[in-house]
């Protein structure tokens, strides 16, 4: 993707978030340099942020995701049950964009239909080997209720509705009718790790520098901020 690009989505990305009352942290309006001055040090060790993901396709009206990191512990608690064993993310699935197909290792996450249209997913079960089976009946929550359907059924949530999905459980999801705001919330967060994708595809964009930055992604703190 175009750097060019990034910094659109960016701007788009904040007006849809503000049109649903949520405001994001303070830091996520800071400038390159004034994230380089600032005691960012948190903040890039628990990767909170800006994140844009056309999973290396180039495709992002198609395939591709938007998120922001609000706050996230560490594994190293998560592994010992104590400390901030939590993250939490906002994120926009426009009408028809795909996140692809995924399950992860240690994330437990609610996925959250915080506003706009329906969000869609695509459900199955992990096999013993832990890649899909497809033959298998998928049991997830919804709201605090079980909720019972065939591999690969699609789950429709409405504005206000949720699901849990336990590391065994492989999805895909995107929005209809309209542009989708997604809350999650979960146990720690490691995007570098913890996704298992069915297709071989890269979680971070790889960007081409065609202008400035106006926010940093976490995917670039290691070359901005090393």
């Amino acid at each position: 993707m175009n750097r060019s690009d990034v910094n659109e989505i960016l701007l788009s990305a904040d007006r849809f978030i503000r049109s649903f009352g949520y405001v994001l942290p303070p830091f996520a309006y800071w400038t390159p340099d004034q994230m380089k001055a600032a005691p960012h040090g948190e903040i890039v060790r628990r990767a909170m942020g800006w994140d844009i993901t056309d999973y290396g396709q180039g495709r992002f009206e198609e395939l591709g995701l938007f998120l922001f990191t609000v706050r996230n512990g560490l594994t190293a608690d998560l592994r010992t049950g104590g400390g901030m064993v939590y993250a939490e993310k906002i994120m926009i699935s426009r009408e028809r964009q795909i996140s692809p197909m995924h399950r992860h290792f240690l994330k437990t996450e609610d996925i959250i239909n915080r506003g706009g249209g329906d969000l869609v997913l695509e459900l199955f079960m992990a096999g013993e080997d832990g890649t899909i089976d497809r033959d298998a009946e998928v049991s997830v929550l919804v709201d605090g209720s079980r909720r019972r359907q065939k591999g690969g059924e699609h789950l429709r949530l409405k504005p206000g509705e949720s699901v849990t999905l336990t590391p065994t459980v492989w999805h895909a999801f995107w929005g209809e009718n309209g542009d989708v705001l997604i809350g999650e919330v979960s146990t720690v967060n490691d995007d570098s790790t913890d996704n298992w994708f069915e297709m071989d595809i890269p979680r971070y964009t790889k960007i081409a520098e065609d202008t400035d930055p106006v926010h940093l992604l976490v995917s670039d703190y290691a070359t901005w901020l090393g």
